[in-house]
């Protein structure tokens, strides 16, 4: 049974679909619903920094509350409740991971835009490290 739904976002397409997804499968299970974004940078780390700017941080914070306010309207347009976090880490897909095992989630929904074998070698993906690790279930959009 899945009752608690965590969809990690980031602004990107794939997170736009992943949120539709996840607002489906809340509806579908009655299940409680958090989006949950990751802040790599906190503003004390920030301001630590040579090239701080708060003007720069407040954009991104202020881009950060778009893309969870938006998850939130398009979970409320299909009738579901649902709840918003930010995290902070560094390793986004371990800030995932410890905050879905930490409050119980019993499953992840992500978006990937899909990179090849070669691509994923190169770059990287947050969804491949997930899927690395102990956790509950993914649901990879």
């Amino acid at each position: 049974m899945i009752d608690k739904i965590l969809c990690a976002i980031d602004g990107s397409k794939a997170a736009i679909k992943a949120v539709d997804f996840a607002v489906g499968m809340a509806a579908k299970f009655q299940a409680e619903l958090q989006f949950v974004t990751v802040s790599t940078v906190s503003q004390e780390s920030a301001s630590k920094s040579a090239y701080w700017d708060s003007r720069l941080f407040e954009a991104g914070e202020r881009q950060i509350a778009r893309e969870l306010s938006e998850a939130l309207s398009a979970a409320k347009a299909q009738g579901v409740q649902a709840t918003c976090a930010t995290i902070s880490g560094r390793d986004i897909a371990a800030a995932i991971v410890s905050y879905a095992q930490s409050h119980a989630y019993d499953h992840i929904v992500m978006g990937s835009t899909g990179h090849t074998a070669f691509g994923r070698l190169l770059m990287g993906s947050v969804v491949d490290d997930v899927l690395k690790r102990a956790h509950p279930p993914v649901t990879v959009v």
